[in-house]
């Protein structure tokens, strides 16, 4: 067996071998990543700033745009670098780091989005009990747990993929460090703790997204009962979206993990992993916030107050 010290970089695939095409991927890239650094940093700003986003809901999307911010950074930057730079390498650490932090920042957000979906259940369904239930003890905690969770996931991930020896090509089948795209080049047939820990990882996912079913189950129902149909437009424009995403989400990242390893290399895998990547942290201030009216209400006020000082704008809970 080949001690895992010899292997000190791997070569990421681009998305084309030609010099022009690679520019116009960092190019496009680094235009994603503006947007995505833009709007979620946006979010996190109003939400910390504006005292009337200091609720349950907006607690969590503030987690989720720094969630948003950190997996695009992880991936992303590294990419529109080597493209630019003409160079695929990534160093060992290098490798093992981005992998860590991937799969921490994909995992918090899945746990993150149940989390959301039992809070918008909560007000929805039991809108008598919400303060009781969601106070801001019991949010710190729920999101805390996520982020741990995550990190344990990412940790188990990393550790057990590294342990398999690489004694073959050193090209990784992806734009960014990645399990399946490791297990193919690995000279090992077999990895009983990577399938072990994905089995688990697996199990939780589908936890999730059973718990989210069950939740927007209940939501659409008791949606469908309210009178007005002001009131169902507006509990269908806080709710879907959130579903939409974590559909994107989930299904193109069960897809990419369960897709038979072939040696061969896949433009389609390079696209697929876009969409639980790159797509989400990019739409979701979109989907989530600067669409709405308080949101946008609260740009304005920012903007005023940073240019022209007049009002403020509250930093305290309510």
């Amino acid at each position: 067996m080949v001690n895992l010290t010899v292997v000190t970089r791997f070569f990421l695939m681009g998305f084309s071998n030609t010099w022009e095409q690679q520019v116009l991927h960092a190019i496009l890239f680094l235009l994603i990543y503006l947007v995505a650094l833009m709007g979620n940093t946006l979010i996190f700003t109003l939400i910390s700033l504006d005292g009337k986003f200091h609720t349950p809901m907006y607690f969590f999307l503030k987690n989720l745009s720094f969630l948003d911010l950190c997996l695009i950074s992880t991936t992303v930057p590294k990419s529109i670098a080597n493209s630019l730079s003409h160079s695929c390498s990534i160093s060992f650490w290098g490798c093992v780091s981005q992998l860590f932090l991937m799969m921490l920042f994909t995992s918090s957000e899945l746990f993150l989005l149940t989390v959301m979906s039992y809070d918008r259940y909560v007000a929805i369904c039991q809108p008598l009990h919400y303060e009781l239930i969601m106070t801001r003890g019991a949010c710190v905690k729920m999101a805390a747990v996520s982020w741990f969770s995550g990190g344990l996931l990412g940790a188990l991930y990393s550790a057990s993929t590294f342990t398999l020896p690489f004694c073959g090509s050193k090209e990784i089948h992806q734009f960014f460090c990645d399990v399946p795209a490791l297990l193919r080049i690995s000279c090992s047939e077999t990895h009983l703790a990577v399938d072990v820990i994905m089995a688990f990882g697996f199990g939780l996912g589908t936890f999730c997204s059973i718990y989210i079913t069950i939740s927007y189950s209940h939501i659409f129902s008791a949606v469908l009962k309210i009178p007005t149909r002001e009131g169902r437009s507006k509990a269908f424009s806080t709710c879907l979206p959130h579903l939409i995403v974590f559909m994107v989400f989930i299904t193109t990242a069960v897809i990419a993990y369960l897709t038979p390893s072939y040696k061969s290399d896949s433009v389609l895998d390079l696209l697929l992993s876009m969409f639980y990547t790159v797509v989400p942290p990019t739409l979701n201030p979109v989907i989530y916030s600067l669409r709405t009216k308080d949101m946008k209400t609260a740009l304005m006020k920012l903007i005023a107050w940073k240019y022209f000082s007049k009002g403020s704008i509250p930093t305290s809970f309510p």
